[in-house]
């Protein structure tokens, strides 16, 4: 394929741009404030647990505790009307002495029940201790996550805005370069997944670093200028300059 000397040599710009653009597609796919993200939407949703776990033991704590209440107060009730029924008069002796036998065991019940309150009331504060923390936690996790997706999004936006750049310098190389000369080093870039052209410099591919010799360095030397070469090794258009080394 024969195309202008000066006109090969815009493929080293190009290439250029290109292997730009290939650096912020791959730091765009590596980004490591992506990991950031990533990690503290974890710790979140380890967090949110946590206090899902935490306010779940408060509700039955308290559950527990009103029925126990509850118990209480129909235990003093009990004991009211029994001892209003002494109170009275109307009793008969027998019936005295079995109702106050009942306030006796209801007494003993009373404070059993009591005792119970007083030790649920110490873990419901233990309870909310846990839930206090577990809630700052996730508070602190959520703001770290706020952070971390800031961080990322303006890593992104500064990838955006490079790319943009390094695509419209490519977009100008491009639009100077020659049809069928472009049209062979994007097919060469697909190839290779990278770049399509690479600087023939001090005799050696620039692209796959392999130096030239014999037979094939002879052979470049004595082509014509507008001749484009290609390296037999990574396959890439050779762009020969003053320091190819001819």
């Amino acid at each position: 394929m024969q195309a202008d000397h000066f006109d090969q040599q815009k493929l080293l710009a190009l290439a250029a741009e290109d292997v730009a653009l290939g650096q912020l597609a791959h730091r765009k796919r590596t980004l490591p404030e992506n990991a950031a993200v990533e990690a503290a939407e974890e710790a979140q949703r380890e967090l949110s647990g946590d206090v899902v776990r935490a306010q779940t033991a408060v509700r039955d704590l308290d559950r527990e505790q009103k029925r126990l209440e509850a118990d209480v107060d129909t235990v003093t009730q009990r004991a009211a009307r029994d001892q209003s029924r002494i109170d009275s008069g109307s009793a008969t002796p027998k019936e005295i002495t079995g109702l106050q036998h009942e306030l006796e065991s209801l007494k003993r019940r009373q404070l059993d029940l009591e005792d119970q309150v007083l030790e649920l009331m110490e873990r419901r504060e233990a309870a909310d201790a846990a839930l206090a923390a577990a809630q700052e936690g996730l508070a602190a996790a959520q703001t770290d996550g706020e952070r971390a997706t800031r961080l990322r999004d303006d890593a992104l936006a500064d990838i955006a805005d490079q790319t943009t750049v390094h695509q419209a310098k490519r977009d100008d190389v491009a639009a100077s370069v020659s049809a069928p000369l472009l049209a062979l080093y994007d097919r060469v870039a697909k190839q290779t997944g990278s770049t399509g052209a690479a600087h023939l410099h001090a005799r050696r591919c620039e692209g796959c670093r392999i130096e030239l010799y014999g037979n094939e360095l002879s052979a470049f030397r004595n082509a014509d200028p507008h001749t484009v070469l290609r390296c037999e090794n990574c396959g890439r258009i050779l762009v020969r300059t003053a320091d190819s080394g001819l």
